[in-house]
């Protein structure tokens, strides 16, 4: 399925969303940001049948940040509001990737710099190719992190580092990143892809209603107290033990056989 810089395959259960853009890295547009969107309501799709997501780039890269083409403002005169397409365009899809129903992995096959960077930490398994790398590149044209990368980044490597890439906006290699905490794993350029979805087709064929239900303990763990997340815990496991998948997860190990999980 083709959309405005943005592609979507849908192979049995897992859904491959690609940015596509690869003359400018994949730098993010409004048009983009559409694309996406509209890739996203046929991924949420239940007709669709996915129930895991990976988000990756054409081509060499994964995302450079924010497409600065075109801009109308020159510097000469007045001041432009870098922040309004945030609360407009950038902060929709992010939400909606944080909320999704089913596991996210990025499999991050070039730069992700800017608020690439922010889209490939949205993951919740992150794999890198080798020759990839992280740029906090905001410094560079005199703004700030964004696309929720200054509160993402201290909780995956610490205050002092996710300082010291903001303030000196130096490259960080994915071997650097791996040893830092801030990706999962790093594999050769030419197997990423296919490492990628043999990761996600475990996760497409699991418990996904019970999947979904971890990253959302993850996702909110960050801003609880222990004893709201102990409460949320008590919530959740309700939902997951009224499950179908609960109920074969089960009966698969008392017969010792493997489990076939439908997502229900």
């Amino acid at each position: 399925m083709e959309f405005e810089r943005a592609k979507l395959s849908i192979d049995g259960h897992v859904a491959t969303l690609t940015l596509n853009h690869p003359e400018v890295m994949n730098a993010v547009s409004m048009e983009m940001l559409g694309g996406l969107m509209k890739a996203m309501d046929e991924v949420e799709d239940p007709a669709n049948g996915a129930r895991c997501l990976v988000m990756t780039g054409e081509g060499r890269g994964f995302c450079t940040g924010a497409n600065l083409q075109g801009r109308s403002d020159n510097g000469n005169s007045g001041r432009s509001d870098a922040g309004s397409a945030l609360e407009s365009a950038y902060h929709p899809f992010l939400r909606r990737l944080r909320n999704l129903k089913m596991p996210f992995v990025t499999a991050v096959n070039g730069p992700a710099a800017g608020v690439g960077m922010s889209f490939a930490m949205m993951g919740d398994l992150i794999l890198c190719a080798k020759s990839s790398y992280f740029l906090q590149a905001f410094r560079r044209i005199g703004l700030v992190p964004d696309g929720g990368s200054t509160w993402i980044l201290p909780r995956l490597v610490g205050k002092a580092r996710a300082m010291e890439l903001s303030l000196l906006g130096e490259k960080l290699p994915a071997e650097t990143a791996l040893a830092w905490g801030l990706v999962n794993r790093v594999y050769d350029d030419a197997t990423l892809m296919e490492e990628a979805k043999k990761l996600a087709l475990d996760l497409a064929n699991g418990p996904t209603v019970s999947l979904s239900l971890i990253r959302q303990l993850y996702w909110e763990s960050t801003d609880n107290t222990y004893e709201e997340q102990l409460n949320l815990e008590r919530q959740l496991q309700r939902t997951a033990g009224n499950s179908a998948d609960f109920k074969e997860g089960v009966r698969a190990f008392l017969e010792k056989r493997p489990a076939k999980f439908k997502g229900e």
